[in-house]
């Protein structure tokens, strides 16, 4: 079995905080990074793609989603925690829900619809770091 090669440099992600009746999008990792931590559907920008372009099919593949994608909300660096782990840029944008109902795929194991203001009082849920403030950013481009 060949070995892995790590990239040696940043890889570019997107990532969309998905609004549908006033409420947010969630979904759980299946898998590292972040097993077990809800976060916002995306994934790595392939060369030659859009970030609209990739945002568009990371969701459609992760959740089976159609989108309409507003604006940049905020971004966020995650830097290698470990030998081998990733080092990304992730661009986090507002979004609408258009059409279809959630599918995930198996990088996903759950979803929840999360009011905004909500997120304070999920409990013990583990959220990747700094989603409540991406959120709340993507929230005022939405708008009520």
């Amino acid at each position: 079995m060949p070995a892995v090669i790590q990239p040696t440099r940043p890889q570019i992600a997107v990532s969309a905080a998905i609004f549908r009746d006033g409420k947010v999008l969630l979904t759980r990792r299946a898998r590292s990074p972040a097993k077990g931590f809800y976060s916002l559907p995306g994934g790595r920008v392939e060369f030659g793609e859009s970030l609209h372009q990739a945002l568009s099919r990371e969701v459609d593949e992760e959740t089976g989603l159609e989108i309409e994608i507003v604006s940049l909300a905020g971004w966020r660096e995650v830097l290698p925690a470990a030998p081998g782990a990733g080092h990304y840029l992730i661009l986090s944008f507002a979004a609408r829900w258009v059409a279809r109902e959630p599918v995930l795929n198996d990088e996903l194991d759950d979803y929840r619809w999360i009011a905004p203001d909500a997120l304070s009082s999920l409990g013990d849920i583990k959220l990747t770091g700094g989603l409540e403030e991406i959120i709340q950013s993507a929230y005022r481009l939405i708008g009520p």
